[in-house]
């Protein structure tokens, strides 16, 4: 095949941006050039031509935080049509939460969903371990060059993975090298929480109060206690989901390779407050709760400052009809893989942040926080994930726009400008919103591989 030529683009590469010319051989990137071209003066014969005039180029997001449902929950979505909407919103790579059915709690299950997805997936793609309170040793056997970490759930969430023993998470902390994502909720306050609550709304707690039910105090307790004993044991603690102002005291701003503690958030903490659960039927519940309107504003401010340093989607496909019910009985969680990218660009538009923010945390950041081998960044001899972005459409997103499997977005009604024109994987386009059956089918992606600590 020839060389692909990806002409006059801005770019955004390592903090800048400029407009230039990549060149793509095969899987990879072989030239990286600033600088506008002429194309009347490139050879047809020579290259296959992608003209970016008027696009920003960026390189493909990695998702490090998805449910892709698969095995087990897959009348929500599997790791075909997810990874589908992955790459329908610029996400050319994914790490995959072990709370699917069975659990990823064990090496022989990771190889299975591996196996999986090596002849499905149409994005990049990776599994966590799940910790248990008796699978410490699987996850210390675990191969740190295939395995992105260990997610540890100290509050109960889907699948009911949560670990409570303090000995084995001590030991977790103590032992293993690579990086503890840890879902931060305090389950005895919760619980004390949700007695009290029913005894005070016998006829089932209204879903609009699972901000309460989900308090801010069990997430800044479990928050706190995770970051002390990250401190006392040097661990590499990844903090998911952030949703409240009062953890970011625990964290510090500035860049991420400094840093032995890092943070999350997620587009629906950036995008709503805890009034948007009432006002749409439940469709914003998600664990933990989204907060108030004040909690949004300071996240906002902590990506812009490095306090946050990574944003992922936390994608949670469910069921509409999953999806009714009071604050206990409603599923929590919401699909956002395929509009991720195009909302937080919307942001940057919106003078919150600069684009190359965008990047840093949604491309860059990934990359460097789980040494991810050769992406996230447009580089020389880098695998070729790119996204090509409209900065200039005006469209409002609908339902019937969904590729997840769940076929519906809390986004809904959202007007944006920012549209996902093409995403290439390993150099071969996946995804071109301008065709008829915008998804060419091609197989291309691969495991994700990763630099041990």
């Amino acid at each position: 095949m020839k060389p692909i030529l990806f002409a006059n683009g801005l770019i955004f590469n390592d903090g800048f941006r400029y407009i230039g010319t990549l060149v793509v051989s095969g899987e990879m990137i072989q030239r990286v050039d600033c600088g506008r071209i002429d194309l009347r003066d490139v050879s047809r014969d020579e290259y296959d031509i992608i003209d970016c005039e008027g696009k920003m180029v960026l390189p493909g997001v990695i998702d490090e935080h998805v449910h892709f449902r698969d095995p087990g929950l897959t009348e929500k979505g599997d790791l075909k049509t997810e990874s589908r909407a992955a790459i329908a919103g610029g996400v050319t790579s994914f790490f995959d939460m072990p709370n699917t059915r069975p659990a990823t709690t064990t090496l022989e299950a990771w190889e299975e969903k591996t196996r999986r997805a090596a002849g499905v997936a149409e994005a990049n793609y990776a599994f966590f371990l799940g910790v248990t309170n008796d699978n410490l040793e699987q996850i210390l056997a675990a191969d740190p060059t295939r395995v992105p970490g260990a997610k540890l759930f100290l509050g109960s969430s889907t699948g009911n993975m949560l670990v409570d023993d303090d000995s084995v998470i001590a030991s977790l902390f103590r032992s293993f090298k690579g990086v503890i994502a840890c879902h931060a909720e305090s389950e005895h306050i919760i619980a004390a929480t949700r007695e009290a609550m029913k005894k005070e709304y016998p006829g089932g707690i209204p879903v609009g109060l699972h901000h309460m039910l989900r308090s801010r105090e069990a997430c800044v307790a479990a928050a706190g206690h995770a970051v002390e004993l990250a401190r006392r044991t040097n661990a590499r603690l990844h903090l998911l989901h952030v949703s409240t102002a009062d953890e970011l005291a625990y964290l510090s701003p500035g860049v991420l390779t400094n840093k032995r503690i890092t943070a999350e958030t997620c587009p629906h903490y950036l995008m709503f407050d805890q009034e948007s659960v009432a006002l749409t039927g439940g469709l914003t519940k998600c664990n933990p709760a989204i907060k108030t309107d004040d909690d949004r504003k300071e996240l906002l401010r902590a990506v812009n400052d490095g306090r946050i340093d990574v944003i992922a989607t936390d994608h949670a496909p469910h069921l509409l009809s999953q999806k009714q019910g009071d604050a206990l009985t409603a599923a929590s969680g919401m699909p956002s893989v395929q509009f991720s990218l195009p909302l937080i660009l919307q942001l940057a538009r919106k003078g919150y942040f600069t684009y190359e923010k965008v990047v840093e945390k949604m491309c860059n950041n990934p990359a460097l926080l789980y040494n991810v081998d050769r992406r996230g960044f447009i580089r020389l001899h880098y695998w070729a994930d790119l996204v090509i972005i409209d900065p200039d459409a005006d469209y409002i997103i609908s339902n019937d726009d969904v590729v997840s499997a769940c076929e519906w977005t809390p986004y809904a009604g959202t007007r944006l400008n920012f549209r996902v024109e093409q995403t290439w994987v390993n150099g071969r386009l996946a995804y071109d919103s301008r065709r008829p059956d915008p998804f060419t089918g091609q197989q291309t992606a691969l495991p994700i591989r990763f630099s041990p600590f």
